[in-house]
């Protein structure tokens, strides 16, 4: 972009590239709806007028908003490339996400967040980075990668690394432990913000972290947590994703006061609800169906996240901003009629006007296991058993016990309970080494499902109820080089490859949703219940999420953040 002639255009001394006209404009900054033109030169916004164009479009009348901004996203979680994350979110008005690569650096390293960033480059889709904080998440797990804050010195100097990304080891902030500080002290001297997140922190806790510098959070499942941590300064994010779904339930914090200080997310979002549901287009059409001014519910998924960022040049429809517009046919509904990136119109009627980009090259993958060498026998050494409780649409989890089911003197998984067996092994060392659990709430009446999506270090997950068919689903996940498998009576009935990094596909994403969907029917007729098992089935081995995971290396208590025995 030239600035001289974006001024010259505003000025009207050259011709614009576009005027859209007959537009009903969203004024995200003074709250107000101006019917006007819209002056475009070089991608940018060059005036809120009439002004000389090469080209003009009448738009009817319709309402124009900002592009869409997701103030915390991981791309991985949709399982796709971000090429193909791109086609899925463009349609639906989301034109700037905010990236957190953990997921792939967990599993890479750095030549993870280098990945996304070369895959990302030049895509229609503004992709912008948060480096992350905490790879591995904790040392209670065996991960790919560990990176400390000289690993993320060089990101640094990126255009398009905007802040530091969510601080998960929140007992290593109270502890003021140097390597988690010195990665604050390298965001906060160039700048950039740093996220949080502290699910249930409170209290003489909370107020460390947040003076750490910790400056957000989208972990608050409860509008008394969220409401705490407003008071102590930080943003809030309110999440809506696959698993954890916080919308309706953080709702009523949003007050005249305060809501200039939210904004939206989605955190991890399967493919299946962002062609179905939509994505943040989806949160902004709940607040305004739930009752909420759509101006205020616009402007939460644009300027705020904007400013939060220092992203002076979008979240607004304004003079200098980036062309970033959701052309709507009803502001009600937010029915999407078009949507522009940069200047350019990328999307109209639910779907991508643009060929698709090319995938972004590859990401190797790491796969160092022999699935016949594991052993998953628990042997029977008390009465009593821990157990993760599921909780319905929700990443965290309870922490029950239960009576032991024991046969030729090993604890089994007993499905007439609920009660399967849960194993997570790990995938880099060669070592094989597995951490057993039971969890209750999948409903499987045989069988069992894998997966080498368990955030955030990503070795294979797997729950079922015969160790023969745990084997076998965790062998096809190995098989593949990574991804998701389902398998009964010993033998694998559906599978869906991820060979980048184990994590994602460069299929189109229609063809995941397509074989995903049919993992899950594979999952149901085996007895299964819940809608989305496999997001479900990947924050299982998360020890930053209360209340009770399992790692490779064991069951974890995330309360007192330590581990703890299987036997009570």
């Amino acid at each position: 972009m030239s600035y001289e002639s974006l001024i010259q255009a505003a000025r009207g001394q050259v011709a614009c590239d576009l005027l859209l006209t007959h537009a009903r404009i969203i004024n995200v900054f003074d709250g107000r709806i101006r019917e006007g033109c819209i002056a475009i030169h070089e991608g940018q916004i060059a005036a809120l007028d009439r002004r000389p164009a090469r080209r003009e479009i009448d738009l009817g009348g319709r309402w124009v908003a900002p592009g869409f901004i997701d103030a915390h996203v991981h791309i991985e979680s949709a399982m796709v490339v971000p090429a193909q994350f791109a086609r899925a979110v463009l349609p639906h008005g989301t034109t700037t996400v905010v990236a957190d690569p953990h997921e792939i650096a967990n599993v890479l390293g750095a030549a993870g967040i280098e990945y996304m960033l070369s895959a990302s480059e030049g895509l229609p889709l503004q992709c912008l980075f948060a480096l992350s904080s905490c790879v591995p998440a904790t040392g209670m797990e065996t991960a790919g990668a560990r990176l400390t804050a000289a690993d993320l010195e060089p990101f640094w100097s990126h255009p398009r690394i905007v802040a530091l990304a969510e601080i998960m080891n929140f007992p290593g902030v109270l502890a003021a432990d140097a390597g988690v500080l010195a990665k604050i002290a390298a965001a906060e001297g160039r700048g950039k913000p740093v996220d949080g997140h502290a699910p249930g922190l409170a209290a003489a806790d909370l107020a460390a972290y947040i003076a750490a510098g910790v400056g957000s959070d989208h972990e608050c499942t409860r509008p008394e947590e969220a409401l705490e941590k407003l008071a102590g300064g930080m943003r809030i994010m309110i999440r809506e994703g696959t698993g954890a779904k916080n919308l309706d339930d953080l709702m009523p914090i949003v007050t005249d006061d305060n809501w200039p200080r939210i904004m939206w997310c989605t955190d991890d979002r399967h493919p299946h609800d962002l062609i179905a549901e939509g994505h943040i287009d989806a949160l902004v059409r709940r607040a305004i169906a739930a009752g909420m001014d759509p101006v205020r519910a616009i402007r939460m998924a644009t300027l705020t996240p904007a400013e939060y960022f220092h992203l002076n040049r979008c979240g607004a429809l304004a003079p200098g901003r980036r062309a970033d517009l959701v052309v709507l046919d009803d502001l009600a509904t937010v029915a999407i009629r078009q949507v522009w990136a940069g200047g350019q119109q990328v999307a109209a009627d639910g779907a991508m006007v643009l060929a698709d980009a090319a995938p972004g090259g590859a990401a190797p993958t790491v796969m160092r296991l022999d699935p016949a060498s594991l052993n998953l026998a628990v042997p029977a050494t008390g009465d009593r058993i821990r157990v993760i409780e599921l909780v319905p649409d929700q990443i965290y989890t309870g922490s029950g016990d239960a009576t032991a089911s024991v046969k030729d003197g090993l604890a089994v998984a007993d499905p007439s309970r609920d009660l399967l067996k849960l194993a997570v092994v790990d995938r880099y060392s060669g070592q094989g080494r597995t951490g057993i659990g039971f969890v209750r709430g999948f409903g499987l009446a045989r069988g069992a499902l894998a997966a080498s999506v368990a955030h955030d270090s990503h070795n294979i997950i797997a729950a079922g109820v015969e160790d023969g068919d745990l084997k076998a689903a965790i062998a096809a996940v190995a098989e593949m080089g990574g991804g998701l498998a389902v398998a009964a009576g010993g033998q694998v009935h559906r599978r869906l490859p991820l060979p980048v990094a184990g994590l994602m596909s460069p299929e189109p994403v229609e063809t995941v949703r397509d074989r995903l969907d049919r993992l899950n029917a594979a999952y149901r007729e085996l007895g299964g219940r819940l809608r989305d098992p496999f997001m479900t089935l990947s924050f299982l081995a998360l020890p930053v999420i209360p209340e009770l995971k399992l790692t490779d290396q064991g069951l974890v208590d995330v309360i007192r953040f330590a581990p703890v025995p299987l036997f009570v």
